[in-house]
């Protein structure tokens, strides 16, 4: 196929070229602001549970939308930004593979447009904010044991986990996990952006009261530093298709898509616009739909699409297809609870039997879901024609009304047990003395109606990446539990996971 620029690509596609920022011939920057139009059909992709291999959710997303393109509709693929903690560690970019790729691909995985940069130094800048206001005298009162708002760095780097600044311990976070990549990605526009910086929880006073960043008088000094990393970023396929590629929040610690002005720009521009939501469905799209899609009804996915892999599900059953499908059960029932518009689709290795490939498909159909297979990796769009042509058939359908797990404004306490033990199948919840003592400081936050962001191993749908497939009567130890008022959720955390991960001993850097 024959390269054309991201300027030509844009004008063919009715664009007015005055409306981007061009960083080269082939990424640009949205500069107008959204207008509102017709909106057009959201796809959601997701998969089962993810292994060390790779199930190629990324991938799927960029053919469905090349597919679409190739059938005659006007669609882009939102993705997010790759993390340079995984672009040096194990999982490597997030550019898709083979022949269904954004390009280009190496700037996409390496600086790019400079988003993460931004979030990192305003980050930065606000713990720098806090740590000069107590030292020129504290007017606040902050309590320096108390501080909640962690330093990041978008690298792993597992020296930075626990260290002494000011003879108080701290804890680095890496920058795709922040709160203010969740600020940036949740933020529907400038004026909201600045409300979030705004509201971030910055620690306590001695007497027990709530900070927020605010009160330090520095939303306008953080916004700034954002200013244009807020401003969705868009390249292209190898196909010559249009890509939104913007956000990066991680799905196994945060929300885990992309944002949600770069979502609201494809369904306003595009007649249909494919999102991808981070590891399996128990971590990025429950986190869609109770996240981003409870406080944004416009953002309800019109269909769903689930992406497992042969080799993922032998691997859920220790060898075993038979029993490793009933990782895949899960996640279709899961989902069902949310959607009626759910199409699973087998992202084809060459090694794949055909027996294998039928039992899989007679497994998904007892369940009435669609079922096709797609081979976007090594043939592109013609390889998932079948798949686009499912979403165009069952996209009319109206989505179902959703049914939440609980209530915003239950206890919060109770918030956490009802969606372990509904959500995940959780037989019982555990909480650590100190997460009970941080849920009673919580119970009086103004903020204390939030949702949940549930942090955990993507491996499993439990805290423990050991159990793998379907597991049943296990117990979830909620060992941690934080306020992120700005990005407008509370986040708990599970197991034993990890907010700066540490580089493996045959990380990629050695193959660069």
């Amino acid at each position: 196929m024959s390269t054309i620029n991201l300027k030509e690509i844009l004008i063919q596609n009715g664009f007015l070229e005055n409306s981007f920022c061009f960083y080269g011939e082939n990424i640009a920057k949205v500069k107008n602001k959204i207008e509102k139009k017709e909106r057009g059909k959201l796809i959601l992709v997701t998969s089962t549970s993810p292994t060390k291999y790779g199930e190629g959710k990324t991938t799927l997303a960029i053919s469905l939308s090349d597919a679409l393109n190739k059938l005659g509709y006007k669609s882009v693929v939102a993705l997010r930004e790759p993390s340079l903690g995984p672009v040096f560690g194990v999982k490597g970019g997030a550019c898709g593979g083979g022949c269904a790729k954004v390009v280009p691909e190496e700037e996409i995985n390496l600086h790019f447009t400079g988003d993460i940069h931004a979030v990192t130094t305003a980050n930065n800048l606000l713990s720098a904010i806090i740590d000069n206001h107590i030292f020129h005298g504290n007017e606040l009162n902050i309590d320096p044991s108390k501080i909640k708002h962690e330093r990041c760095l978008d690298l792993n780097d597992r020296s930075l986990r626990s260290l002494t600044i000011n003879n108080e311990l701290v804890h680095f976070t890496i920058s795709t996990a922040s709160e203010i990549m969740a600020i940036l990605c949740l933020a529907k526009n400038e004026e909201d952006l600045k409300v979030r910086l705004g509201n971030i929880l910055v620690g306590y006073t001695f007497e027990g009261e709530e900070v927020f960043a605010k009160e330090l008088h520095c939303v306008n000094a953080l916004f700034l530093l954002l200013k244009n990393a807020i401003k969705p970023n868009l390249v292209k396929t190898l196909e010559n298709n249009l890509a939104l590629v913007h956000g990066g929040p991680f799905a196994n610690i945060a929300h885990g898509t992309n944002s949600i002005v770069s979502t609201k720009y494809g369904l306003q521009n595009f007649q249909y616009t494919v999102v991808e939501a981070g590891f399996g469905s128990d971590m990025g799209a429950l986190k869609f739909y109770d996240i981003v899609v409870r406080n944004n009804n416009d953002l309800l996915p019109d269909a769903v699409i689930l992406n497992t892999t042969i080799q993922s599900l032998k691997y859920n059953g220790n060898g075993s297809l038979e029993s490793g499908i009933e990782n895949l059960k899960y996640h279709i029932l899961n989902l069902q609870n949310y959607t009626e518009n759910l199409v699973v689709v087998l992202n084809k290795h060459e090694c794949d039997l055909n027996d294998e490939i039928f039992y899989v498909k007679k497994f998904v159909e007892q369940y009435n879901v669609l079922f096709c297979i797609s081979t976007g990796y090594l043939e592109g769009s013609n390889g998932s024609l079948d798949m686009a042509k499912k979403v165009i058939e069952i996209t009319p359908k109206k989505p179902k009304e959703i049914s939440y797990t609980y209530k915003n404004e239950e206890d919060l306490k109770e918030k956490i047990e009802k969606f372990c033990q509904k959500s995940y199948g959780a037989k019982k919840v555990i909480f650590t003395v100190d997460t009970l003592e941080n849920l009673k400081l919580l119970g009086k936050s103004r903020f204390k109606n939030l949702p949940i962001c549930v942090a955990k191993t993507q491996y499993s749908i439990t805290d423990n990446a050991n159990l793998l497939g379907f597991p049943k009567d296990f117990t979830m130890t909620v060992k941690n539990i934080k306020l992120f008022s700005g990005a407008g959720f509370i986040t708990i955390f599970c197991g034993n996971i990890l907010t700066m991960p540490g580089l493996s001993k045959d990380a990629n850097y050695l193959k660069m």
